[in-house]
């Protein structure tokens, strides 16, 4: 018994699955993005993914069946573009879809302002854009080598999950990523390899988006180890863009071997972790920090708390269904849907 009460725990399962006569049908998880050997795997990591991606799955449904009650239009930029239109075409369609101004997601105050740029636009245009990294609680948090992003080409209720353990800077990048992925039609989930043909493209876009080869051409880049990383550290500061993602571009315009750009950006990832968690130390010995509504708010998006407000008010959404939906207790729903515009 106690070995099924872990194996209860680690799979994220009710214990009561172990008795059954044959195992549960596995539920679509959507395709598999990242190409990491099956040695590579964490399973415990492995297990978290399944239970969030399940999760997630459950929720937008309701999100589906509240828009389609309400008889939501379908939207016409899921599934309108292949991989074999090119780079060009799915940037220019992105561009005239989102409507940002790339010198005003620059000129924004912090990385964090701009990537809010970038989301209310893709909220305006009916996705819906949450930030997850775990199931409840630090205890389940799910790494970014593990999951990165995750889409669902869903025709009236798409939605993106973007992994807020990232660097904020990232956020932005992963965010387009995920949106070329709702161009293509296609639902799943990837990490931070670019091993995958489809991974590469969707990155090529969502890069060339925020930093055009034109741009990088007559750069004045270092050649040494040290001036290399502060050029890139400065270059990325400047223009709200994560280091690892300039790393890329210098990559992809053949300025940087791909050796050099995966050390750089473990490197980056490492020091953004170290960074994050002396961060959470601080606030927690400080107890400064904003509120747990204030939190989730940012966390679920103005869209997906406007919808499940609008359907409370309709009562085609009940209290426990909204809260499930916003992955809070029912009791709170009400405090968290206050002040939401």
């Amino acid at each position: 018994m106690v070995m099924l009460e872990s194996l209860a725990k680690t799979y994220r399962r009710p214990l009561v699955t172990f008795f059954l006569a044959a195992p549960p049908v596995q539920g679509d998880r959507g395709t598999d993005f990242r190409h990491v050997p099956a040695e590579m795997i964490d399973e415990s990591q492995d297990a978290l993914l399944d239970t969030l991606v399940r999760t997630i799955r459950a929720r937008q449904s309701l999100l589906h069946d509240v828009l389609a009650d309400e008889e939501s239009e379908a939207l016409g930029f899921i599934d309108s573009r292949t991989a074999d239109d090119g780079v060009d075409a799915l940037v220019d369609d992105l561009r005239a879809h989102l409507g940002v101004d790339l010198d005003e997601f620059r000129g924004a105050q912090t990385p964090t302002a701009a990537f809010a740029l970038l989301r209310s636009a893709a909220e305006a245009l009916g996705v819906f854009v949450l930030l997850a990294s775990d199931l409840g609680s630090h205890h389940s948090a799910i790494t970014v080598g593990t999951f990165r992003g995750l889409s669902i080409a869903d025709r009236v209720a798409p939605l993106i999950v973007i992994n807020d353990l990232d660097a904020r800077a990232a956020w932005s990048f992963t965010l387009l990523h995920e949106l070329t992925h709702l161009w293509l039609g296609q639902t799943g989930f990837g990490g931070t390899d670019v091993d995958s043909q489809i991974e590469q493209f969707c990155s090529d876009v969502a890069s060339e988006f925020l930093l055009a080869n034109e741009e990088l051409a007559d750069a004045p880049v270092p050649n040494g180890d040290d001036e290399l990383r502060d050029f890139i550290t400065h270059y990325a500061s400047v223009r709200n863009l994560s280091r690892s993602m300039v790393a890329y571009r210098l990559y992809r315009v053949g300025r940087l071997d791909l050796l050099d750009w995966r050390t750089m950006a473990d490197q980056f990832l490492s020091e953004w972790e170290g960074s994050r968690e002396n961060e959470r130390q601080r606030r927690r010995a400080s107890g400064t920090g904003p509120s747990y509504y204030v939190i989730r708010r940012h966390r679920l998006g103005n869209h997906m708390l406007n919808v499940v407000g609008r359907a409370l008010a309709d009562r085609s959404l009940t209290s426990t269904e909204a809260g499930r939906v916003l992955g809070v207790d029912p009791k709170k729903v009400g405090r968290l849907l206050e002040e939401v515009h």
